[in-house]
């Protein structure tokens, strides 16, 4: 085969190939343009809001029961603490009726109805909405503390307190907890214990102090116990 015959073998050979390529590129952009798209999936309806099912009375009243023995059960615990003392001296800023000079003991609205065990007899304050008031307690023995728990008959004056500090052997006084109280009135029960647990103290704690802002609760404030709770 001459020099021509073979560049004419080469430049057919190569329009051969160009043209299969090119049928190719259109079938497969023509099998691209004639495929249907992905058919949309429609979302999951939502499901319809559950309707609250109301407790029959049978359920009420064993829910009922079942938060009785709740703060029951609560109360012993506190109660039996063998952690835990109750105070054994108080005085405040002030008492109802603004009388300081009836200081025979268990006289009517006195600081010292806030010692001992809880007995729904208690220390009740001269203000409903003004300044500050205080309650100052004394233990029999200083203990490392861990937690302070205050007896409020029916919750009265509960969002009023605003600071809890303690009293150490030297007699500074020394702030565990301050701020708005966010704790509620327990109507579980006739009593309401505010609890505030902290750290274990580094020093002895002989005294506790509660103090109130009179405005947050335009009530009375009363204290029934304290007890003050380490070892």
């Amino acid at each position: 085969m001459n020099r021509h015959a073979t560049a004419a073998a080469m430049l057919l050979a190569a329009l051969l190939v160009a043209c299969h390529k090119k049928e190719k590129t259109e079938d497969v952009a023509g099998a691209a343009a004639t495929t249907p798209p992905p058919a949309t999936v429609p979302a999951p309806a939502s499901a319809p809001a559950a309707t609250p099912v109301e407790p029959t009375p049978e359920q009420a009243e064993l829910a009922k029961k079942k938060a009785l023995l709740d703060y029951a059960t609560m109360e012993d615990k506190y109660i039996n603490d063998t952690r835990a003392q109750w105070a054994t001296e108080a005085k405040a800023s002030s008492v109802f009726g603004g009388d300081f000079s009836n200081k025979k003991p268990s006289s009517p609205n006195m600081p010292d109805l806030a010692t001992g065990p809880a007995d729904g007899r208690e220390w009740t304050n001269n203000e409903t909405d003004k300044g500050f008031d205080w309650l100052e307690l004394g233990f029999a023995k200083p203990v490392n503390a861990t937690e302070v728990r205050v007896v409020i008959p029916s919750g009265q004056g509960l969002e009023a307190v605003t600071k809890v500090e303690l009293q150490d052997t030297d007699g500074k006084w020394n702030t565990v907890w301050d701020g708005i109280n966010a704790d509620k009135r327990d109507a579980r029960g006739n009593r309401t214990w505010l609890v505030r647990t902290f750290d274990k103290t580094a020093y002895k704690a002989k005294g506790v102090k509660l103090t109130w802002a009179n405005n947050l609760k335009h009530d009375y404030k009363v204290v029934d116990a304290v007890q003050l709770i380490g070892d």
